[in-house]
């Protein structure tokens, strides 16, 4: 099953539309997080891509044991599971502004937009090394759709 193409404005706006729906009190089908820290979680995608230096790079070990154990399941065609672990560097605990979480992750959404597939064409990932266009559609568009199912939106 192929996501639809976070790289264009239609989905974008889709995305955007269920973002919008959601309310700091929206509460979660499964999981811990609260609508704040969901936001802020699915922030950290693109705070790898954008802003490289708010997460150390994983070394040489680390990066060959996520590329054998967790590349395929972050950017294959196949959803994740209810629950499934979630790298540290995901972790969001204590209190988020809900607004400020909401602008950020839209602005990120936008930007990936507005660089377009080409900006992403084999361009190195922060834990995986070179990703195509598809991987990084996938990576980027499975999440937040995860995500914002797991809020009913």
């Amino acid at each position: 099953m192929a996501f639809p193409n976070i790289f264009t404005v239609q989905v974008i706006d889709d995305v955007i539309g269920r973002i919008n729906k959601l309310t700091s009190s929206t509460t979660a089908q499964w999981g811990k997080m609260n609508a704040p820290q969901m936001l802020a979680h699915c922030c950290v995608a693109y705070e790898l891509e954008y802003e490289g230096d708010k997460h150390p790079k994983p070394g040489a070990l680390m990066r060959l044991m996520l590329k054998m154990l967790v590349k395929n399941k972050v950017v294959s065609e196949a959803p994740y599971k209810h629950s499934s672990p979630t790298a540290p560097a995901f972790i969001v605990t204590g209190e988020r502004d809900f607004e400020t979480e909401k602008a950020r992750l839209i602005g990120y959404i936008k930007k990936t937009q507005q660089l377009g597939e080409s900006e992403f064409d084999g361009k190195m990932s922060h834990s995986f090394g070179p990703l195509s266009i598809t991987q990084w559609n996938n990576l980027f568009y499975k999440h937040l759709d995860h995500h914002l199912t797991q809020f009913g939106v």
